[in-house]
């Protein structure tokens, strides 16, 4: 594939995640729909061998779509466990993916808590940081 070809076909697969992030409620969830996309795109062109658009077009979009709702549901478990002042899990139904949230304490930033949110898939730990979650 000439190179001019390749970076067309790499702006439009970006572009599409970015509109596909539109439908964020937050910051992070528009991050993690953002990265979700890439990540599924350059998926898609890969493994689509056939027909690289139309694989990167579909990477993007369930990439944005379970990246998204990923982070989203994340978050929701971070403030549930926040304000419980006790961890947090939310499963699927098949067990394949896992978020936990476990308060850790007070955040160094005045009226935060700081909670530690893990994220696993198949029981394999994909995602493990600390946020702060503040009150307002």
């Amino acid at each position: 594939m000439n190179t001019t070809r390749y970076m067309a076909m790499s702006m439009v697969v970006l572009f599409l995640g970015s509109v596909l992030t539109s439908c964020a409620t937050s910051e992070r969830t528009y991050q993690g729909a953002a990265a979700g996309g890439t990540i599924g795109a350059i998926t898609g062109i890969l493994l689509d061998k056939d027909n690289r658009w139309r694989g990167g077009a579909i990477g993007a979009a369930i990439g944005a779509a379970l990246g998204g709702t990923v982070t989203e549901i994340a978050a929701r478990a971070s403030r549930e466990a926040a304000s419980q002042n006790q961890q947090v899990t939310y499963s699927t139904e098949d067990g394949g993916q896992q978020v936990v949230s476990t308060p850790v304490g007070t955040s160094p930033r005045p009226g935060c808590k700081r909670v530690r949110e893990q994220v696993y898939q198949d029981g394999v730990l994909v995602r493990d940081q600390m946020v702060d979650i503040c009150k307002g």
